[in-house]
């Protein structure tokens, strides 16, 4: 099952690491700190808990945790998760749906998308009537590709149309019996 969010947050934009510039890690001549603290081996406890204290104050640990998943960095202490911790988040990422980040795209941001949200931008896009150019343009794929996925949208909008027509016009039992041969009357 995939698991849905709806948040306002502001997602990081593709080769944006901007965000590091607000991060409590970063060490500057006022807050020096010690990157190591953030690599601690599973038994440092207190380095861990040092470590996720700060992230427990950053305002950008989601951003972190995001660059993290959709990086595949499975090193360190990152937006306040282990490396344990952030293992079966790592195995799920491919499945997230998170429609901020679909909307954001719509809107012209260039956003880390997964499989599933890359899915639900063509179906946002066809729905709201954005073109195949601006389409291609959002998602940074060719016109041709483009097209092809609103054709495949086109198919499986028209299919479960007919599926749900097919199951609202299907012959009913009456009163439990089974209908035979001789109720469906001859072919002219």
């Amino acid at each position: 099952m995939t698991h849905t969010t709806i948040s306002p947050a502001r997602h990081r934009s593709l080769g944006d690491h901007t965000w590091q510039d607000d991060a409590v890690c970063q060490s500057t001549e006022y807050n020096p700190v010690d990157p190591e603290t953030f690599f601690p081996e599973p038994d440092e406890t207190e380095k861990i808990a040092a470590a996720k204290s700060m992230c427990g104050q950053c305002p950008v640990r989601r951003a972190c945790l995001d660059a993290a998943l959709e990086g595949r960095d499975t090193d360190g202490i990152r937006g306040g998760l282990t490396e344990e911790e952030r293992g079966p988040l790592h195995e799920k990422i491919a499945h997230r749906l998170d429609y901020s980040r679909v909307n954001d795209t719509i809107a012209g941001r260039d956003v880390h998308l997964t499989r599933a949200e890359r899915r639900a931008v063509v179906h946002a896009a066809f729905h709201r009537g954005v073109t195949e150019q601006r389409l291609a343009w959002l998602l940074k794929i060719t016109e041709e590709h483009a097209q092809k996925l609103y054709r495949e949208t086109r198919r499986a909008l028209r299919n479960r149309d007919l599926n749900q027509t097919a199951k609202t016009t299907s012959p009913r039992e009456t009163s439990g019996e089974r209908l035979g041969r001789d109720d469906f009357g001859t072919a002219a």
